[in-house]
């Protein structure tokens, strides 16, 4: 039966793990189809995740090609995309930033392929080619 845990790396389903948590204070929220989940370090989070912390949350999450973000208080990011090849470290990262702040180390994804990964805010698409930013949203489109 070990044939059928093994997976290529391309094979990638919307329930596999994209990354952990790996530091949180305060209240942190998972919203896993339509399901808040109240989350805690060690925790996976999937492709379609949504990531939200509290007036006195933050939360530090490392991604499968070694990406890493993390949200200050009262933010709100999706996480609408994810693709890696393990052996190639082609992929694609999208990401939704709806308010707050997020900030971004990019992992091996963006030094494959510069600009596959991008993060959405209600005022901009922030195609990210460098390896570390930090982004604010205020959470109203413009």
């Amino acid at each position: 039966m070990l044939f059928a845990l093994i997976a290529s790396p391309q094979d990638s389903r919307a329930d596999d793990p994209i990354g952990q948590i790996k530091t949180l204070s305060g209240t942190v929220t998972v919203t896993r189809g339509g399901a808040p989940i109240k989350a805690a370090i060690g925790d996976h989070v999937m492709q379609a995740d949504e990531i939200a912390t509290g007036s006195d949350g933050a939360v530090g999450i490392t991604f499968a090609d070694n990406s890493m973000m993390s949200l200050g208080p009262q933010s709100k990011l999706d996480l609408d995309q994810f693709q890696f090849d393990t052996t190639t470290h082609a992929g694609v990262f999208n990401s939704s930033l709806k308010a707050g702040t997020l900030a971004v180390k990019s992992g091996q994804i963006v030094q494959q392929t510069p600009f596959a990964m991008h993060v959405q805010t209600p005022a901009a698409l922030l195609g990210v080619r460098g390896t570390e930013f930090v982004v604010r949203a205020d959470g109203a489109a413009n």
